[in-house]
């Protein structure tokens, strides 16, 4: 049995405090920003307590009532597209690798490992070695500035494949045999019993893939030119103006504050899936 050591506890305790402080303290400012007017924002040194304009400013940033020389398209809408884009994402990703799995590991075909590699292999290719020539492609389709372009060329997903597979492959023979007894086709099996048994799985996944859809940055910045499809993270970028034009700092950490939120919430109201998926010993 270890003793517990008071001293180590403190230590340990003062430590987590010291390391939300600093993951915090730059949120707060943010939000002490957001709830004051841009001539508060600016000037040194700025207040750190929240101000009286906390309505203002959020239904100004959510309504696009902005004056400034940066974007000023409504910040609801782009939240909407950011919504869109990283639900498709995820999901899409979750859907194909989940069938792309399955066919490797229960169906024979030539070539069969040699497939599984080549989709592996893609991980050591980041969006920015074959950024030129998706955006060729989704430029000739007629693509820019759509919901397809922001989200098909993202939807393919290796690692997803590669977890699902090793997933897939720690089931048990006698399981797949029994199915087999019964009359189950494949996509019966697939349908009814992977699918259930992989939940944990596809949740953990989920929450991973709605992330990473809501802060794409690089890819959504090239393919869209019109402010009504700018998710909310190039519009936080549109809003900022540049040289010695005016940007509404207040609004622009309005705008910041409200774009944690969706993920946030995906975060929490997941947490025990997501936790369970990454963590269950029976994977």
């Amino acid at each position: 049995m270890i003793e517990r050591n008071r001293l180590l506890d403190t230590i340990a305790h003062v430590v987590l405090i010291l390391g939300v402080l600093v993951v915090a303290f730059p949120i707060y400012v943010t939000f002490v920003a957001s709830t004051h007017t841009m001539e508060e924002v600016v000037k040194t040194p700025m207040p750190l307590w929240p101000g009286s304009h906390l309505i203002e400013n959020y239904s100004a940033a959510l309504l696009g009532d902005r004056i400034g020389m940066g974007s000023t398209a409504p910040v609801g809408h782009m939240m909407l597209v950011s919504l869109i884009s990283a639900l498709v994402i995820s999901l899409g990703k979750i859907a194909i690798s989940l069938l792309s799995a399955f066919a490797i590991v229960f169906f024979r075909f030539p070539f069969r490992m040699a497939i599984f590699w080549s989709i592996f292999i893609t991980l050591m290719l980041p969006v920015e070695v074959r950024i030129g020539p998706t955006y060729q492609v989704v430029a000739d389709l007629g693509l820019l500035n759509s919901y397809a372009g922001l989200t098909v060329p993202l939807i393919a997903s290796a690692t997803a494949t590669f977890l699902f597979r090793q997933f897939f492959l720690t089931i048990p023979d006698e399981l797949i045999e029994a199915a087999r007894m019964d009359g189950a086709s494949p996509i019966q099996f697939f349908k009814d019993i992977l699918l259930p048994l992989s939940v944990t799985s596809m949740s953990a996944l989920f929450v991973i893939q709605f992330i990473y859809g809501w802060n794409q940055y690089l890819w959504p910045l090239l393919v869209t030119t019109e402010e009504n499809m700018y998710p909310v993270v190039i519009g936080i970028k549109r809003m900022i103006s540049g040289g010695d034009a005016q940007t509404e700092w207040n609004i622009v950490m309005a705008t910041a504050m409200l774009a944690m939120i969706p993920p946030a919430l995906v975060v929490m109201l997941m947490q025990k899936w997501f936790v369970k998926g990454l963590v269950d010993t029976e994977k």
